[in-house]
């Protein structure tokens, strides 16, 4: 038996209080900036700021859906639920995903029938909201920019925000060029090409929320790795049966059964079952359960 020498700075995973706050505030952002669009869209009779208002009230109804899914994950195990609500995180980021494909769709649709039926709208006062809509929204989509790579329902509001940024842009944009050249048919074609923009980012996030769903291998979790990186340790003779979930969006489990050396002492098999924990943990797996067995000696169920 030998020490292995590692990095310990493990890579930024942000807590359920983190994650509610951020959704709490970016919801907030996203409410008051929805009222003055819709506001102003009923005053200027423009069907392109009420629809944009619209889109944006889906995702504040998103954000919403997330921190209420964060907040049962941290109801504690019971004895209907063992592993306490954490799945609903998941469910959540689910949801989220149809959510923003449905607001993509309406997108497409209304942009279709504008061209079908151009309709004149006050550009400058559409290019005023949209651009404070930028402003918003961008700032919104930065609160969940340095999580979005650890947790689906951040990667999710982010999408969500950053989408809407570039809503925004297209209906500043539209908006200035149809104030002075009058060419109501720039604001249907910005909608589309905004959608398709959207498109291409939210398939991927239904893609990784359904793999979850299904209790699939988490994004970022290599199976060959994790077998091949437990099985390098000291006194670790095999690995198989691996079972890889994710309990939420931000923690994995994993099950194995695990073959050890005969010759190994209880101290040395203490030993082996702490670095195969120390080296799950860098693969981004917080529980795990092993089965251990070794050649004379009983099954030994132990949950590290």
């Amino acid at each position: 038996m030998h020490n292995h020498a590692h990095d310990h700075s493990h890579a930024h995973t942000p807590t359920i209080t983190t994650i509610s706050r951020t959704l709490l505030i970016g919801a907030g952002l996203n409410i008051v900036y929805v009222v003055i669009e819709f506001g102003m869209g009923l005053r200027t009779q423009s069907l392109a700021l009420m629809a944009d208002a619209g889109h944006n009230l889906s995702d504040v109804a998103g954000l919403l859906l997330s921190l209420l899914a964060f907040r049962l994950a941290k109801v504690k195990s019971n004895q209907r639920f063992t592993y306490g609500l954490r799945k609903s995180t998941v469910l959540a980021s689910l949801v989220n995903a149809v959510l923003l494909l449905l607001a993509v769709g309406g997108i497409m649709l209304e942009s279709i029938q504008r061209f079908r039926h151009p309709e004149p709208v006050s550009g400058n006062i559409v290019a005023w909201v949209a651009g404070l809509g930028i402003i918003v929204n961008a700032a919104s989509a930065l609160l969940f920019f340095r999580d979005k790579d650890h947790d689906l329902n951040m990667k999710g509001a982010y999408l969500h925000l950053l989408a809407d940024a570039l809503v925004s842009v297209g209906v500043v944009a539209s908006g200035l060029v149809i104030s002075y050249t009058g060419w109501f048919w720039l604001d249907p074609l910005m909608g589309l090409v905004v959608a398709l923009v959207i498109l291409s980012g939210t398939w991927q996030l239904l893609s990784d929320s359904l793999r979850l769903t299904l209790d699939g291998v988490p994004m970022g979790i290599d199976l060959a790795k994790v077998q091949q990186v437990v099985s390098s340790v000291p006194g670790v003779v095999a690995v198989d049966h691996v079972h890889i979930w994710a309990m939420s969006t931000t923690e994995n489990a994993l099950t194995a059964h695990l073959t050890i050396a005969p010759e190994l002492t209880n101290s040395q098999l203490d030993s082996v079952k702490k670095e195969v924990r120390h080296e799950l943990e860098h693969l981004g797996i917080e529980h795990a359960t092993l089965e251990v067995n070794t050649e004379g000696m009983a099954t030994d169920k132990t949950t590290i």
